[in-house]
């Protein structure tokens, strides 16, 4: 089953409630992408990630200037860095979408308000991977959607648990979640390391899908996501 919208910005037409802007007619930096994407890269807000002046996630930073171009080389991305990037199998989101004043995060409060936005977006693109990027969007889907959280604690020997887990394959409830260190934080081969995980992971069987076909008359397949 597919999606059918031409869509590109905010595909199912969310309406959270953002009282502030952070441009002008920027009120929120909503999810962008391919409604039908096997992968969907999940960032944080657009104060860390970008697009306050663009309203398009991962651009107008150095989020973006370091990831698209990432993106780009494993054939995600049509541009190697543009602020209206050409998208293919590829959903861009944040976990909370609305612009704050500039130099604030969101509150916990904040966050649980866009949570049920947040998640009945990435359900309705219902994407095979998921690619959240630094430590709070990695820790809320490895919680939510992995009952994974654990992987992040970390400990004496083995303090930035998000350099460790960069890039990794990790199943989860449905989903195989590939975290990603938060790119303001890449070291040198991070971005490499990435490509390489990802191009793997693309000349792969990575579709997690199951075959309801026992349940018809007929003898075929019927698979679904």
């Amino acid at each position: 089953m597919k999606n059918v919208t031409d869509r590109t910005s905010n595909p199912f037409g969310m309406r959270p409630p953002c009282p502030h802007e952070c441009a002008a007619g920027v009120s929120a930096v909503f999810g962008y992408g391919d409604a039908n994407a096997d992968f969907h890269v999940v960032g944080d807000h657009p104060g860390v990630h970008g697009g306050r002046e663009t309203g398009i996630p991962f651009t107008g930073g150095l989020a973006g200037e370091r990831l698209q171009p990432v993106l780009n080389e494993v054939g995600l991305l049509g541009d190697a860095y543009s602020d209206d990037p050409s998208i293919a199998d590829l959903f861009l989101s944040y976990r909370h979408m609305c612009c704050l004043p500039e130099g604030r995060s969101p509150t916990d409060r904040e966050y649980d308000d866009l949570e049920p936005f947040f998640d009945a977006e990435l359900r309705a693109i219902a994407a095979h991977v998921l690619l959240p990027v630094g430590e709070r969007a990695t820790r809320h889907v490895l919680r939510t959607y992995a009952a994974r959280e654990a992987l992040l604690d970390g400990d004496g020997e083995r303090p930035d648990r998000m350099a460790q887990l960069h890039a990794d394959h990790v199943p989860g409830r449905g989903f195989l979640v590939v975290p990603i260190r938060d790119p303001s934080d890449w070291d040198d081969g991070d971005g490499e390391r990435l490509a390489t995980s990802l191009a793997d992971l693309l000349a792969s069987d990575y579709r997690q899908t199951a075959d309801l076909g026992r349940f018809l008359a007929e003898h075929d397949t019927y698979e679904v996501r």
